[in-house]
């Protein structure tokens, strides 16, 4: 066995092992919504609060509520927590949408991957946009405007990775799937 297909079976031993737990707590709301749709409820509210966890870790422990002067720019604790925090959900999201919600997507993972980048991109300038709205203009507490911003940006997100990021191309009946 080499190297990289010990990876492969282990990859898919871990996918297969995620999909079943999340596949296991489906049934009751099976008649509320679609199983991609649960998967990416599951997969997506526990990236959510991950990120969140490591915002409120970042702020409150790491940065201790306190601005980051690193030469040239001043950087406020509320906006290098999210920074922080995002260094981690951005990869976990990913390879959870791409292995577990949309394992069915005929993209490429490259285009995937591009795609996903893009659609990040946006989301990071949505998050910077109404925390520093919420904190600034509404005066709320960080981790209420995070929280805040998570609800709009999500739903955008979901949106958007439904329809362009991990889109299936529907094969018509005598066209060859490559």
């Amino acid at each position: 066995m080499s190297v990289s297909s010990g990876f492969k079976a282990a990859d898919d031993m871990v996918k297969k092992w995620i999909t079943g737990i999340i596949d296991f707590f489906y049934p009751p709301f099976s008649k509320l919504m679609p199983i991609q749709t649960f998967r990416y409820a599951v997969c997506g509210g526990t990236n959510t609060l991950l990120d969140i966890f490591l915002y409120f870790i970042s702020y409150h422990y790491i940065l201790h509520e306190r601005y980051v002067n690193l030469g040239l720019v001043t950087i406020s604790p509320y906006i290098l927590s999210f920074l922080m925090s995002f260094s981690i959900s951005f990869p976990t999201g990913y390879l959870l949408n791409k292995n577990i919600v949309f394992p069915q997507s005929t993209l490429l993972g490259r285009v995937q991957l591009f795609r996903y980048f893009l659609l990040v991109v946006i989301c990071l300038g949505l998050n910077y946009i109404f925390i520093k709205l919420f904190v600034e203009q509404f005066h709320l507490y960080a981790t209420v405007a995070k929280i805040l911003t998570t609800i709009i940006v999500v739903s955008f997100s979901y949106l958007t990775q439904k329809n362009f990021t991990f889109k299936a191309e529907r094969v018509k009946a005598n066209e060859p799937v490559e």
